[in-house]
């Protein structure tokens, strides 16, 4: 077992866990801990002698039982909730033993019941122990797309991705807190750009910056050129978000599953042969649903993917029988606001796996 040093994700809680001799991440006293002081179960002016008492007792002893009737003392009926819900994932993640076998459970359970807040924390602790030795910004700003939601916008021909929490907090306060809403509320401020879309000549920066989140991920397939005589041509960009995303993706794939695919954005599925396919989210699975069974799908709603994958298997005879060496199809797409939102445990659950046959 190696013990984790390092963490370029702050929060992510990577420093307090220990990786087993399978590379996954074994849950530690020192992770609960840490989970411990999310803004959600934190102390407040307000809190009861009961609540400060409980609190103090798990930083002391994170996995202690916690008796119903200590709970009950809790005045404060949601803080009361809040560490009912707390306690059964603690409680799950120790009775797991793994980060990784929590997740898998949880997810195959068909019964998630834990708030999506800790389900991200977990997320984020997996990807950042895939990215532990990976020096790619833009590997690195895509897999944030799978524990934080992303607002995707198009401007001057690029489909941008921006964290849609750092947006919405830079178009309230203008970045300056609860002075700049105020101010944005009298008129007297107007939204500055403080986002900047992530590039090669900008990538060293995502590393020593202090808000990550404040990069935009560019989403787009092929920048076009007019040329003379009414020609274009179309270059594949050597800096693709989607590939980027694509990779991340094999790796999720290949750590918590065992199998290793290739992943490729595509512009549009033309395979009459179709078999299979993932979306990414729920609004790319209703479209391709739709689109599988012949059922039209309005304008609006195809404007809202975002991106096609094939996924290929490079072991055919670890998929189905009926699936085998047959490519696998992903859809990525935004909610009506715009809002994308991926559940990466979609394709953990729904690749055609022959163990699952």
């Amino acid at each position: 077992m190696s013990t984790l040093v390092a963490d370029f994700w702050p929060h992510s809680g990577l420093t307090h866990l220990a990786r087993d001799e399978r590379g996954w991440l074994r849950v530690t006293d020192a992770y609960v801990s840490h989970l411990l002081r999310r803004p959600e179960l934190a102390l407040v002016p307000e809190s009861c002698l009961a609540e400060v008492a409980l609190h103090q007792a798990l930083a002391r002893s994170p996995a202690r039982r916690v008796s119903p009737q200590e709970l009950a003392r809790i005045e404060d009926a949601d803080a009361r909730e809040n560490y009912t819900v707390f306690l059964r994932f603690r409680d799950g993640l120790l009775a797991a033993g793994t980060l990784e076998a929590y997740y898998l459970q949880l997810m195959r359970s068909g019964a998630v019941n834990v708030p999506a807040v800790f389900i991200d924390a977990v997320v984020q602790a997996l990807l950042r122990n895939l990215l532990d030795n990976c020096n790619d910004a833009f590997e690195a700003r895509a897999a944030e797309m799978l524990f934080r939601s992303q607002r995707v916008t198009l401007q001057d021909g690029q489909m941008l991705a921006g964290d849609r929490a750092t947006l919405d907090m830079l178009n309230d306060t203008a970045g300056l807190g609860e002075v700049g809403r105020l101010l944005r509320q009298s008129g007297a401020l107007q939204p500055t750009a403080q986002v900047k879309v992530l590039s090669a000549d900008n990538a060293g920066q995502y590393w020593q910056e202090s808000d990550r989140h404040h990069f935009l991920l560019d989403l787009t397939h092929e920048l076009t050129q007019d040329l003379s005589h009414g020609l274009t041509f179309k270059m594949t960009r050597a800096r693709s978000g989607l590939k980027a995303l694509a990779r991340v993706l094999e790796r999720w794939v290949a750590h918590l599953l065992g199998v290793q695919v290739h992943i490729e954005p595509v512009h549009q599925v033309t395979d009459n042969a179709w078999r299979w396919h993932v979306g990414l989210d729920v609004e790319s699975t209703a479209i391709l649903n739709d689109l599988y069974q012949d059922r039209p799908v309005e304008p609006e709603r195809m404007a809202r993917l975002v991106s096609l994958f094939t996924l290929t298997f490079a072991n055919p005879a670890e998929m189905r029988a009926d699936m085998a060496g047959k490519p696998v199809y992903l859809g990525l797409a935004t909610n009506a606001e715009g809002v994308v939102r991926i559940k990466p445990q979609n394709l953990l659950l729904n690749l055609p796996l022959a163990s699952a046959s």
